[in-house]
């Protein structure tokens, strides 16, 4: 490389680079509870408290009766399999508790080009064996709650049954291992979803497979469409026909059996969860084919929404409960009936809800609203009582659901365990909250305390995507964060994240992008989605371009010398340095690799500054004139600085990346001459986003996620 002159002296110590050791870490999330969408709830019929759940994004979790709360199952995730966070359906063994299958797979559009897979388990999730599937599958596509897609044959748990977005139906008759496309299925639904706008125009494929309770050989299936949609197999699968008399103009999303064999329905106009304008709940008598329209509450024009979930008591045939979905008109609700559909109530009427372990439900308000987006309802097989419905940001769960029968209200408790939120990126201050964070959909959060959610909730202003931030470091009270979906494009804070000031004006483009703060904080550098960076010395009363650097940059500050930021083209492998607070940039280093790099500022170190790449690591200690690329780092995503270990001098370094070809989580305390491997491969968390160090905690570190919020790590004590 060009300008790499480095002394002897340094030459003789990178010559002295060990392989990486590893170090025993526990793990544990920094809470927010929920804050993603929970897409169904699988009940074991024979053993009490087994229950899992799945998410759209955010992998799956079992329930832990003894503590409470979910205990996720997919940590094991890494970054290159992040697309099996997705979890389209669970299926668990009636006959053996321990066994439970997935079908994971995020997306089935042509940008995701990672295939579906069935996991498989006989420990109750805590490992794993893969099988991967010839077509993609859709955790967080449209009808997401609808299900399950996946069965296990109740008389023969060798056979598994899997319905497909767009292949067709398959069989297995070895426990997942293997699987056999059943040719004798007449209908695949092609059509697409009836989304507004056509962003999310996907095939819904088949929607359920559910067997008969009384009759093993008996299967039924639904096809995402409109037309005839609801198909029976009387010979175990062989042969299929169609449901006669069967309703058509709505599509069917959620089955429920009852112990007296009738059939209960869901149904919606589209696949939700964002669109839903119509909806019904039918009840058939498979002995005679009749079908009955038992819908608690008809939308109409003015009242537009549908039904996407129903369930039936286990312990008796006639209770029957069905939620609303995209009732944005009043909010959605759950209907409870104990005449098999004659007569319903309504739980929302008379419901008391707890969420004081993520105060962030409540928007604001005195009280948790009862939720948007009911994915989902289920009645434990096990207690009558207790019944649990998901919704987009979590699961609630009641221990007295009889009440309602007698007009009493019924309680709520929004559980814990669940981490879902989608994390753009985590910073640590020297000084005020230990973790600032912004995220999709819920802004951000100032965590005081690590260990619970932050009784202030969410930021406020609310903007809803915030996509970066970054503070002072030497003045951490000042603090900037850029978001979309407002038309100041960002806010800022002179109280360490407390409370916002919106910019009084926009930099110039769509919002969002980075935002870069001066050690001291009188220059905000604003870098909007695919727009010119442009700098701002008044916190965001005027905004100036910034001259001589690309636009669509990434701008970071140094974090001694207030006057210097630095940008890296990834395009030409061109760092871009200014040392005029943000009004003019220079080309400095000019031979960097050109791939995707990720620059950082070391804190307490002016003008050093690191840059990863799928091709290394590589450091500068003036300013970017001459970079030095580390030995043994085979590649790294992200890098974050921590306290500064015992007679050390320089900060921990923290990355995610290949060090002697295995990725991971890794700390180096000598500027990388040894580094320390922090995590194990049951901790990996699908796809990560940022790291960084705590300034004040030796050795915590934090961890970024998109799919499993932000989790901190700290080494396990002996």
């Amino acid at each position: 490389m060009k300008h790499l002159f480095l002394p002897i002296a340094l030459w003789y110590l990178l010559s002295t680079y060990s392989f990486a050791q590893s170090a025993p870490y526990t793990w544990k999330p920094v809470p927010i509870v929920g804050g993603g969408f929970v897409t169904g709830i699988i009940t074991h019929p024979k053993q009490k408290d087994l229950i899992y759940i799945r998410t759209d994004v955010g992998g799956a979790y079992r329930w832990d009766a003894n503590t409470k709360r979910w205990l996720p199952i997919t940590d094991w995730i890494d970054a290159n399999h992040w697309s099996d966070t997705g979890i389209e359906s669970i299926a668990v063994d009636p006959n053996d508790p321990n066994r439970v299958y997935m079908a994971v797979g995020t997306y089935v559009t042509n940008w995701a080009p990672i295939t579906g897979a069935i996991l498989r388990s006989d420990d109750q999730g805590k490992t794993w064996q893969r099988t991967d599937l010839p077509f993609k599958n859709g955790g967080n596509e449209p009808g997401r709650s609808m299900g399950e897609r996946l069965i296990v044959d109740p008389s023969d748990g060798n056979v598994l049954f899997f319905g497909s977005r767009a292949a067709g139906l398959w069989k297995s008759i070895d426990r997942a291992a293997t699987w056999k496309h059943v040719e004798s299925f007449p209908a695949i639904a092609t059509a697409p979803s009836a989304s507004s706008g056509g962003q999310w125009s996907r095939p819904l494929g088949i929607v359920f497979v559910q067997y008969d309770p009384k009759n093993a050989k008996t299967i039924y299936a639904a096809v995402g469409t409109k037309e005839t949609s609801l198909y029976r197999s009387t010979d175990a699968g062989a042969t299929w026909s169609a449901i006669p008399n069967q309703p058509t103009g709505l599509r069917p999303n959620h089955i429920a059996t009852s112990s007296d064999g009738t059939i209960y329905i869901s149904y919606g106009d589209d696949s939700g969860p964002n669109t839903m304008t119509d909806g019904a709940v039918y009840k058939l008598n498979p002995a005679t084919d009749e079908w009955a329209n038992i819908t608690p509450e008809k939308p109409t024009t003015q009242r537009k929404f549908g039904y996407g979930s129903v369930c039936v008591d286990a312990a008796n045939p006639q209770t029957v409960m069905a939620g609303t979905l995209c009732r944005y008109n009043g909010g959605d609700d759950i209907y409870r009936s104990t005449d098999a559909g004659k007569t319903w109530k309504s739980l929302k009427e008379k419901s008391i809800r707890d969420s004081s372990a993520a105060p962030w439900l409540r928007w604001g308000n005195p009280e948790a609203p009862f939720g948007h987006w009911i994915g989902d309802v289920e009645i434990d097989p096990h207690d009558p009582n207790h019944a649990l419905y998901t919704i987009g940001w979590g699961v609630w769960s009641t221990s007295d659901l009889t009440n309602v029968d007698s007009d009493k209200p019924t309680h709520w408790t929004f559980t814990q365990g669940i981490e879902e939120c989608v994390v753009n990126n985590v910073v640590s201050p020297p000084s005020g909250a230990h973790v600032l964070s912004v995220m999709w959909d819920i802004d951000g959060f100032r965590h005081e305390n690590v260990d619970v959610s932050p009784p202030e909730g969410f930021f406020k202003l609310q903007a809803g995507n915030d996509s970066d931030i970054d503070f002072a470091e030497k003045n951490p009270d000042i603090v900037a964060r850029a978001f979309g979906g407002n038309n100041s494009h960002g806010a800022f804070s002179t109280d360490n994240g407390k409370t916002w000031t919106a910019f009084t004006s926009a930099a110039q483009g769509n919002g969002g992008g980075n935002i870069a703060v001066s050690s001291d904080g009188a220059t905000f550098v604003s870098t909007p989605e695919n727009a010119q960076p442009q700098a701002s010395h008044d916190h965001g009363k005027t905004w100036k371009p910034c001259e001589g650097i690309p636009e669509k940059l990434r701008v970071v500050s140094d974090r001694v010398d207030s006057k210097n930021f630095y940008a890296f083209d990834e395009s030409a492998g061109i760092l871009y340095v200014s040392t005029d607070a943000g009004e003019h940039f220079s080309k400095r280093a000019s031979d960097l690799p050109k791939a995707a790099g990720f620059l950082h500022a070391v804190p307490d170190h002016a003008g050093t500054i690191f840059l990863t790449s799928d091709q290394g690591l590589f450091y500068s200690k003036d300013a970017g004139a001459t970079f030095t690329k580390l030995p043994n780092v085979d590649g790294a995503k992200c890098i974050g600085f921590g306290k500064t270990a015992a007679s050390q001098s320089f900060p921990a370094i923290y990355i995610i990346g290949r060090i002697a070809s295995t990725y991971g989580f890794y700390r180096s305390e000598d500027l990388g001459v040894t580094w320390t491997r922090i995590n194990d491969d049951q901790h990996q968390f699908g796809g990560v986003t940022c790291i960084t160090g705590d300034p004040r905690i030796y050795g915590r570190v934090y961890i970024g996620s998109s799919n499993r919020g932000i989790l901190y790590g700290e080494p396990t004590s002996k």
